[in-house]
């Protein structure tokens, strides 16, 4: 892998966020900036949700192992991209009033499903770092981040719950299919791995040949 190629993506994951910025400070947010703010983080959200989950099945079809080692931080980004959806809310539609976004977190589903999925992915967040890795095991922490397979489904949730007061799902049903086909592909992996016949190993076939 190319030294410049992880500078490379970190710069490419920030554009977004830079693109936002510039628009908050040049007013080129629309007419209503702080809405336009939230869902815009919202959607880089799942979009890196879906980059996330696309990084095996990229590297496998294509033998590229050395994608793996942006996975950590693409995942780290989705992560960035949620807390500041999650502070545009608490701060431009709930004057960051604690008790009020406890209230609206309850009241309404369709954000306490995206409260959930942002908590689900704390931890996957606070433990992508190799000391982590170490304390918890290789094993519990692969298994804690397959938790990105249920965030993946809550974020789709939240975003279809969204698009539903405006009666919108064009957008919904593009996520809805990435996702179903990244999340198919590792079933349909998982199966054929299962399927396919074991080789005996070297002292099997010493003895059978014996």
């Amino acid at each position: 892998m190319h030294p410049a190629a992880k500078p490379l993506v970190f710069v490419l994951c920030l554009v977004p966020f830079a693109w936002l910025v510039y628009g908050a400070f040049t007013d080129g947010l629309g007419a209503n900036p702080a809405e336009y703010l939230i869902r815009s983080t919202g959607d880089w959200t799942l979009r890196f949700i879906c980059i996330v989950l696309a990084v095996t099945p990229l590297r496998v079809i294509a033998k590229t192992n050395a994608l793996a080692r942006f996975r950590r931080m693409l995942g780290l980004f989705a992560y960035f991209y949620v807390v500041v959806h999650l502070l545009s809310y608490s701060w431009f539609d709930m004057g960051f009033d604690i008790p009020e976004i406890a209230k609206d977190i309850a009241k309404r589903p369709f954000i306490l499903v995206g409260f959930t999925a942002f908590v689900l992915l704390t931890p996957l967040a606070a433990t992508s770092f190799n000391r982590a890795i170490k304390a918890l095991g290789a094993k519990r922490w692969q298994t804690l981040h397959k938790l990105v397979y249920v965030i993946a489904g809550l974020g789709l949730l939240h975003f279809f719950w969204m698009r539903a007061g405006k009666n919108d799902f064009a957008e919904v049903f593009v996520y809805a299919a990435i996702i179903a086909v990244l999340l198919g592909w590792r079933i349909w992996n998982f199966v054929s791995k299962k399927r396919a016949p074991q080789r005996p190993s070297p002292a099997t076939r010493v003895q059978r040949s014996a």
